[in-house]
Parts: C-alpha cells; sequence; structure tokens
C-alpha cells in the first residue's frame, strides 16, 4: 500500500516512524548479525623447544595466542617472533601434575614449595618470557585442585598488573578458575584441546566439537600444539572460518567478550 494514500495525522506520523524504524533495522543488520557470530580463540600450546615448529606456528592466520614455556631453549626468541608478528604471548606456566612420569618442567611451581620459593619460581618465569599478557597453566592436575596454592597465583598475577588467566583444565577438580574469578581476575577456560593426539582423525573431530561449543555458547577456547597435523589443518581451516559463520579473535578479546556477557547476565537477573 502507497503510505501517501492513508489519511489522517496521527496515521501518517506512525506510517513514518514504522518506516523509519524499518530502514534503520534494514541498514543495521548486518552490523547485528557479524555482532553475534560465534567467536572462536585459539592458544597454540607449549613453545620454547623447537624453533621451527614454533616460527611456523607463529604464521598461523589470524589473532592467535602462542603460549610459551619458561626455561626452553627457545622461549625469548619466540616469544618476540610472536610479538613482532602481532600475536598475543601467554606465560605458559609450569604446574605440579598428579603423575611424576615426566620430569618436572623448568620453572615448575610445585606443591612443596613455601611461599617464599613459590614466589619467586614465579617471578623468575614471567621474567624469562618477553612481551607476557596473560599467564595459562602447563599440566597441574595436582596444583590447581589446591585453593590454596591457587590463591598465591593469583596474589602473584595481581601484583603484577594488567595480567589475565587462562585454565588449560588438565583435570575437572581445577579451582583455578574459580580462584580467578574470587580475586577479579579475567579470565577463561579451555573448552576444546584440539589435538590430545596428533592423528589427523582427532584434530577435525575436535575442531568440529570446538565450532559446536562456540554456536551453543557463542564463542568457545580450543588449545592445540605446534604438531605438523595439527599445524597442516589449522593452515587450511582457519581463513575459512569467516565463511562458516564464525569470527577468529584473541583470547584477550575473547575474556573480554566472556566478562561482559558475566556481568550482563548478573544485572539483567538482579533487574
Amino acid at each position: 500500500m502507497d503510505p501517501s494514500c492513508i489519511r489522517g495525522p496521527t496515521i501518517s506520523r506512525g506510517w513514518q516512524q514504522m518506516v523509519g524504524l524499518l530502514a534503520t533495522l534494514l541498514a543495521t543488520f548486518p552490523a547485528f548479525a557479524d555482532s553475534v557470530r560465534p567467536r572462536i580463540a585459539i592458544i597454540i600450546d607449549d613453545l620454547g623447544y623447537e624453533r621451527a615448529a614454533g616460527e611456523r606456528a607463529i604464521e598461523l592466520p589470524g589473532p592467535l595466542a602462542y603460549a610459551v614455556l619458561p626455561g626452553t631453549p627457545r622461549a625469548n626468541q619466540l616469544a618476540e617472533s610472536a610479538h613482532a608478528a602481532g600475536k598475543e604471548v601467554l606465560l605458559h606456566l609450569p604446574l605440579q601434575a598428579m603423575t611424576d612420569i615426566e620430569p618436572a618442567e623448568p620453572g615448575s611451581l610445585m606443591l612443596d614449595m613455601s611461599r617464599g620459593e613459590f614466589a619467586a619460581a614465579f617471578a623468575a618465569d614471567i621474567v624469562a618470557v618477553p612481551h607476557v599478557i596473560g599467564i595459562s597453566t602447563h599440566r597441574g592436575s595436582l596444583l590447581t585442585r589446591h585453593p590454596g596454592h591457587m590463591g598465591w597465583l593469583m596474589d602473584e598475577i595481581l601484583n603484577r598488573g594488567d595480567l589475565f588467566f587462562v585454565d588449560s583444565y588438565t583435570t575437572a577438580r581445577s579451582v583455578a578458575l574459580r580462584v580467578a574469578r574470587e580475586n577479579n581476575i579475567p579470565s577463561v577456560r579451555r573448552d576444546v584441546f584440539l589435538d590430545p593426539d596428533n592423528s589427523p582423525e582427532t584434530i577435525v573431530r575436535e575442531f568440529a566439537r570446538l565450532k559446536m561449543l562456540a554456536r551453543q555458547k557463542g564463542f568457545a577456547v580450543g588449545i592445540g600444539h605446534p604438531y605438523p597435523t595439527t599445524l597442516e589443518y589449522l593452515e587450511a581451516v582457519l581463513p575459512e572460518l569467516p565463511l562458516d559463520g564464525y569470527e577468529l579473535i584473541s583470547i584477550s578479546d575473547l575474556i573480554r567478550v566472556r566478562d561482559f556477557a558475566a556481568t550482563r547476565a548478573t544485572q539483567l537477573s538482579a533487574e
């Protein structure tokens, strides 16, 4: 119907308002649709031992983060390379695991440490990796279940200013994320390990699960490693994510999105 044939000033104003609202919605729809795309953040763990694998990982497209182990022979070099490439650098902090099958990583924080020893070890670890903007856990299936030691860790993180925390979540009994949030540290937990083994079938399956969780929750965090199979797969699929309706974002941005969503949900529940 031609709106000019509708008579009466009240109806005419109402029609004009409706047309204006529709035009506004149509104009903003693409931006709105883009803003609600599922978001994915990916961290590549365990950098610091092999230079070639680390450099290849850093060349992956998009705003990935790189978790560098302190005390490893290539830690400084790979952290510098990642930073120079505009990527985010995390301290991949070694924490004591339940099993002693493998020797402790250099710089590990252990259950039998005193408070002073714990602080000194953390300080040495963070100095060993330049350009750190956040902390992620390495191993830690024993230490992350101890609230007292996780409280010490959060104190150290707070003492160093604007750092965030990622619980790699190697045990369902981890209290690390809860303690981080109790201390108002921006934080998030890993959703998917992309390569618990390095078979092609596993990474295809786990990457599909990462995308499914992102659709369900609005965002998801995947952790991979600099294995040849993982890197080859990510080189192929990361450029396709926007075409599939996903947004690849940095881990720091995902934490901000997560914290904003949580704050907004709390505000709405209180209204």
